[in-house]
């Protein structure tokens, strides 16, 4: 098979959603699908001792909450597909923004009961921003919950895009029968088995009196309903999709593998395959010979008796080849990887070669960065995959002196990740770790002391934000850290932050200090 068909027969995409919308049920649901796995864990169920296959660090486990984003391919009817599953709980967001940038279309889970959650409307956000084609599947249709056109026009107003259902519920909690499927004129009847898969029944005239033997009286309610939507919502345009105007919604219940199937069968039609990737040099084609790719993310320990690190590689352009030597950017060396990855969440295989839209685990001595390209020679970067200012900070200190080495590396490796950001005050040397969420401080602390057999304690600081500071007049710079001294701190990359301990203090510095730009990113 050539590049090309094997570009185009791939999909690349992360699951999205408020924390309990059923996101990593569904991941295990898809992977079902794909024979990737032949049992499903019940993420939730206590009864069960599975967890589900996407939640392997053992954190996950113990909390049932996704808390790093796990990697997942299979195929699906000649379709080779990646899924990225992300963790909904917003102290994990800045996991899930970088995320993003290695997918080329998102699925957005909502549950039927809640509706749009807080969460959800940030990260559809950063799918606007990016211009990322997303696809809704609304989800838990086995319980009562809001009313199906509500709940559109609640999607339209609150992720500010235009909605276009392609199945459509047959009554919902438990009088829920099934789906009508509008994209492909079939119904599917619900029936709630965790394992087993429904049968679909062609219908291409839902007058057809038929129709009342499956669903009894519900057919007539659904032939209003169906008019009203094909009245509202004219038939998909797959190019308004493609260019993240429009988004086809499903209704379903993952939990239940309903509704599974049909999001799948559309998805593999017309969702993206691998897309042009910007860099700060040029627009790079998937379809180039070259290969180019950038790490997205970086996960220690991945098998806590080696305490390796994985770099995950989204592969852009060209075929990435096992053994070969290719150009680290940044380091400006040359590297060649032996045992690159494919995954299967914790599972890995060893890969020969991986085309554009795959991700790759590249072992990891320490050499990468989150935001790193790898090439064939050309220097290149690229772009769009930020650090965000920190909300909460504390400072770290070690609790076992004799644990001090261990505790260093641990820091280090987990800062790597992009866990959390670490910044060294210039007034006396402490380290500080700021994150977006407190669940992230617990994240740390657990994952020092069972992967690295450090223990560490938190002291309190009150801060307000992190800025890294950008000016080309030294002087004032220098001035500025003067007057500062104790708010200065170096990040993890040696370059300067201010760690401002009010809104007020920051307003003051601005005004004061008119050459000195204060960047919330650290991307600028």
């Amino acid at each position: 098979m050539g590049l090309e068909q094997e570009i185009n027969r791939r999909r690349t995409f992360g699951i999205i959603s408020h924390p309990d919308a059923g996101k990593t049920t569904l991941t295990e649901k898809l992977l079902l699908f794909g024979g990737a796995i032949h049992v499903a864990g019940a993420v939730k169920s206590n009864k069960i001792k599975k967890t589900a296959t996407s939640d392997f660090m053992e954190i996950e486990r113990q909390r049932g909450i996704s808390v790093a984003t796990s990697v997942m391919g299979f195929e699906y009817k000649g379709t080779k597909i990646n899924i990225l599953d992300t963790p909904g709980h917003q102290d994990f967001a800045e996991d899930t923004y970088r995320t993003l940038t290695a997918c080329d279309s998102v699925i957005i889970v909502v549950d039927v009961a809640k509706g749009v959650e807080a969460q959800t409307r940030k990260l559809m956000k950063v799918c606007r921003m990016r211009k990322t084609p997303v696809i809704v599947f609304i989800n838990k249709m086995d319980r009562l919950g809001k009313d199906a056109f509500d709940l559109l026009d609640e999607i339209e107003k609150e992720l500010e895009i235009s909605v276009n259902p392609l199945t459509w519920p047959i009554n919902m909690g438990p009088e829920f029968k099934g789906v009508y499927n509008i994209y492909h004129k079939n119904i599917s009847l619900f029936q709630p088995s965790v394992q087993s898969v429904t049968e679909s029944i062609d219908f291409d005239d839902i007058n057809n009196p038929e129709l009342e033997k499956y669903i009894g009286e519900d057919a007539e309610v659904l032939r209003e309903e169906l008019e009203l939507v094909q009245e509202v919502y004219p038939n998909l345009n797959v190019q308004d999709y493609l260019d993240a105007k429009i988004a086809p919604v499903f209704f379903g219940s993952a939990l239940n593998n309903f509704g599974i199937k049909e999001i799948l069968d559309v998805f593999i039609k017309i969702a993206p395959s691998p897309r042009p990737c910007i860099t700060e040099e040029r627009t790079i084609e998937p379809t180039e010979n070259k290969f180019t790719g950038f790490v997205f993310k970086i996960h220690a320990n991945m098998d806590p008796n080696h305490r390796d690190r994985l770099a995950f590689v989204k592969i852009v352009s060209g075929v990435f080849k096992r053994n070969t030597q290719y150009l680290h950017v940044r380091n400006k060396k040359k590297v060649k990887f032996s045992s690159p990855t494919a995954f299967m969440a914790e599972k890995k295989s060893i890969v020969e070669e991986a085309y554009p839209g795959d991700i790759v685990g590249l072992h990891d001595t320490g050499n990468f960065k989150i935001g790193d390209t790898i090439t064939e020679g050309e220097t290149l970067n690229f772009k769009g995959i930020p650090s965000f200012s920190p909300e909460l900070f504390k400072y770290i200190e070690n609790a076992d002196p004799m644990k001090s080495k261990q505790l260093a590396k641990g820091i280090d490796q987990l800062m790597d990740e992009g866990v959390a950001q670490l910044f060294v005050s210039q007034f006396n040397g402490r380290k500080v770790i700021g994150t977006v969420g407190a669940l992230q401080f617990e994240v740390i602390e657990y994952r020092l002391l069972h992967e690295y057999g450090a223990s560490c304690r938190w002291e309190p600081i009150h801060l307000h934000k992190a800025c890294w500071i950008k000016t080309e007049n030294d002087e004032q710079l220098a001035e500025f850290k003067k007057a500062k001294y104790q708010y200065i701190a170096k990040d993890k990359h040696g370059r300067d932050v201010f760690l401002a301990d009010s809104a007020y203090m920051l307003q003051m510095a601005q005004q004061n200090y008119p050459d000195l730009e204060f960047h919330f990113t650290s991307e600028f």
